[in-house]
């Protein structure tokens, strides 16, 4: 007999059982969207549940995202001695502009590393069993995955994004073409993290070694994407391999609208390619998903590589 955990229970009362073996029902497109949110909120309080162990975990959420950024701002400080570099990088002459380039590119670095850990965490639930009861149910999977991943960037990401709002505004070094560009900025890191977070959850609950990804996504991302450094300081080749994480061109959009100023319609090429960087890991994780789930039923082991 299986004994159920209680977020577990909660998801298995929010999928309704099947009408025949191996067939999912077909519903109205009200009743499906009102499946779909009671699979999210289910997986979400799920994710909440096994995250926040204790209040220390709070605490956590801002004091280490601040400690990085504190030691990036104080390694890279010493640079704007350097003769000529208000030329080369205008920012780095100014300790204002320099504190809000890494500002924000460690709260998106918090945003898509937070992710990471998620789908790290999320591919131990093979050894739990959780994830055997989550394939026998009906619930939609890339609900599920999305889901996970967006309950954990909004559990981790919240107090430091506030901490960055504060913080900001006490610098006043935001200067936004339009107040509608805030929303701009606040979507190129939401929907690339939210596909970010899906694509990597698909991968990792069917590999064998999550480890492996796990370290190669933590200080190689940063490296890449230019978080603590500017894109042109790096060599082109890096800059080719970053390209293809969508953390890159979330800091270029949102450095881009708050720090130089522009427009939509300047960030227009970068919002498409972000955009369509989305669509294609939500793409990716579709096909993950059916690809790992009929290795599943074809081999019985939930392992695809």
């Amino acid at each position: 007999m299986i004994t159920l955990r209680p977020h577990e229970k909660l998801l298995y009362r929010a999928t309704p059982r099947r009408a025949a073996a191996g067939r999912r029902t077909r519903r109205p497109a009200g009743q499906a969207l009102r499946h779909a949110g009671r699979v999210f909120a289910a997986e979400a309080l799920k994710q909440h549940r096994r995250s926040f162990g204790s209040k220390l975990v709070v605490f956590s959420m801002l004091i280490w995202p601040v400690m990085q950024l504190a030691a990036t701002y104080y390694t890279v400080r010493p640079l704007a001695a350097t003769p000529g570099i208000a030329e080369r990088w205008p920012l780095a002459a100014d300790p204002g502009l320099l504190l809000a380039f890494l500002a924000t590119g460690t709260l998106g670095f918090t945003f898509f590393f937070s992710l990471v850990q998620s789908a790290w965490h999320f591919s131990f639930e093979r050894v739990t069993g959780t994830l055997e009861l989550l394939f026998l149910s009906p619930a939609d999977r890339l609900v599920i995955v999305v889901a996970n991943g967006f309950g954990a960037l909004v559990q981790n990401a919240w107090l430091f994004t506030c901490f960055m709002i504060a913080a900001f505004t006490v610098l006043d070094v935001v200067h936004v073409a339009h107040p509608a560009m805030y929303a701009v900025v606040f979507l190129a890191l939401l929907v690339p993290a939210i596909a970010w977070g899906a694509f990597l959850n698909s991968v990792l609950i069917f590999s064998r070694d999550s480890a492996f990804l796990y370290t190669l996504l933590d200080d190689p991302m940063w490296f890449a994407a230019g978080v603590r450094l500017p894109l042109f300081a790096l060599p082109g080749w890096i800059r080719a391999a970053g390209s293809v994480l969508p953390l890159t061109g979330s800091l270029v959009v949102v450095r881009g609208a708050l720090l130089s100023g522009q427009t939509a319609g300047e960030l227009a090429p970068e919002l498409a390619a972000l955009a369509g960087l989305s669509a294609l890991l939500f793409a990716a994780a579709v096909l993950a998903l059916r690809l790992g789930e009929a290795n599943a039923q074809r081999t019985g082991r939930l392992r695809l590589f």
